[in-house]
């Protein structure tokens, strides 16, 4: 059985169970959350969240620049007014750079992956105050909406905020 069957199987086994179908659309804590896809992290269990209380937006690295369109949806349409970046320690964004990442597409599939920024960092901390400065500079994220940055330590499931260079945004 592949996983994706095992998956679909525990699907099945869930939604016997499932009682949480009347939920609202807009998540119910008016927040959304920007995170790495890596798998050691479980959101709902790291922050306390149950179904329907915020938007979870997961990409390699956690990255701002990729889930801006996301978040417009997120705030526009839905209701969000505040938003938490989430970057990690040990993460697999520190392990490449775009050239080592594209000469590797290149080998294994013979494609060009062109000039696709593929958003490594070197720097964990650094990346959080980068993508928390992109959306506060950002036209299509509301002026009003409070933007804060975090590292999640996936040794100790702990979560440090990061001291950002730059004033906060005025509420």
């Amino acid at each position: 059985m592949s996983v994706i069957d095992e998956l679909v199987r525990d699907n099945r086994k869930y939604s016997r169970q499932f009682t949480r179908g009347d939920l609202a659309m807009p998540p119910a804590r008016r927040v959304a959350i920007v995170t790495c896809m890596d798998a050691r992290i479980i959101p709902s269990r790291a922050l306390g969240l149950e179904e329907g209380d915020a938007h979870v937006i997961r990409n390699a690295g956690g990255r701002t620049q990729e889930a801006l369109r996301s978040l417009v949806i997120s705030q526009r349409l839905l209701g969000t007014n505040e938003i938490a970046v989430i970057h990690h320690t040990d993460c697999g964004m520190l392990t490449f750079t775009n050239a080592s990442l594209r000469a590797k597409v290149k080998q294994d599939l013979g494609a060009d992956p062109g000039d696709i920024d593929f958003l490594p960092f070197a720097d964990v901390e650094a990346s959080v105050r980068e993508d928390v400065a992109l959306l506060r500079a950002s036209p299509l994220i509301g002026r009003d909406v409070e933007i804060r940055g975090f590292v999640f330590d996936v040794r100790t499931g702990g979560l440090s905020e990061v001291k950002l260079e730059e004033p906060a945004r005025v509420r």
